[in-house]
């Protein structure tokens, strides 16, 4: 399956919605390639990193074209960055 398509059949399922299903295509399925527009902490990394004070879905798709197909590589980077791993 693709990723969307892991992510529609997930999705489906009672309990679970996209962001969930996304963390468990990356922490579980280990996909190479998750980057969620729902995850908080990727975009406050996107924010400190490239220093904006907002990131829209216009923007997060350049991101993730830029990333890609590597973007949990991006995720991770990006979460330590906005829990503190480097100074603002």
């Amino acid at each position: 399956m693709s990723d969307a398509e892991a992510v529609a059949a997930l999705s489906s399922l009672r309990g679970i919605g996209a962001w969930t299903a996304e963390m468990i295509l990356l922490f579980c399925m280990e996909r190479p390639d998750v980057f969620s527009f729902d995850d908080l902490a990727i975009q406050r990394g996107l924010c400190m990193v490239y220093h904006h004070r907002k990131i829209d879905r216009r923007l997060f798709e350049k991101y993730r074209r830029r990333f890609s197909p590597f973007c949990s590589v991006a995720s991770l980077y990006l979460w330590a960055v906005a829990g503190g791993a480097v100074e603002r």
